[in-house]
């Protein structure tokens, strides 16, 4: 439940601010306003789509970090268990003895065992989410180079190019 509740903060500090929340300054002073004339839509459309692949590739980016934090945490917690099912084991021969069907004969190291694996699933989870989001994040990244931007291709001249080799 924290998670999400994290995941929400997130998601609520990365709201971009909306244009509609803002005041026009010339509908309090008289001159036409922006709804009279006759707009063109199809840049803003472009623009909005490349502001998402921008800012949307540095959101999935904080969240692969956030994801791995998660992981972490959880592999932390399946470590701690698996260490108290060592001390157990350690503490007495027969403390660790297995029974037939594969489960600790003792309940305790039992559990232990259980819960350590239960942590490290979880673990797991958090850490593909962090990979599935990464090839977002690289997505965004390649989407975002803006082809097609940069400046023409200058040729040399052919009599520049060269090697010398003194003798």
């Amino acid at each position: 439940m924290r998670s999400i509740g994290f995941v929400a903060m997130l998601l609520c500090g990365t709201a971009p601010r909306l244009s509609a929340q803002y005041l026009d300054a010339r509908r309090h002073d008289g001159t036409r306003h922006e709804s009279e004339q006759i707009r063109d839509l199809s840049g803003q459309r472009e623009t909005f789509r490349r502001a998402t692949v921008h800012y949307g590739k540095w959101f999935t980016a904080a969240s692969v970090a956030a994801l791995i934090m998660f992981a972490e945490r959880e592999h932390n917690q399946s470590q701690r268990a698996w260490n108290s099912l060592l001390d157990i084991c350690r503490s007495a021969q027969a403390a660790c003895a297995l029974a037939p069907d594969g489960r600790y004969v003792r309940s305790d190291a039992e559990q232990l065992y259980q819960r350590s694996r239960a942590y490290d699933r979880r673990a797991n989870h958090w850490l593909l989410g962090a990979q599935a989001s990464l090839l977002a994040t690289t997505a965004l990244f390649i989407i975002d180079l803006h082809p097609g931007e940069g400046p023409e291709n200058i040729p040399l001249a052919p009599l520049q190019v060269g090697m010398r080799i003194a003798f």
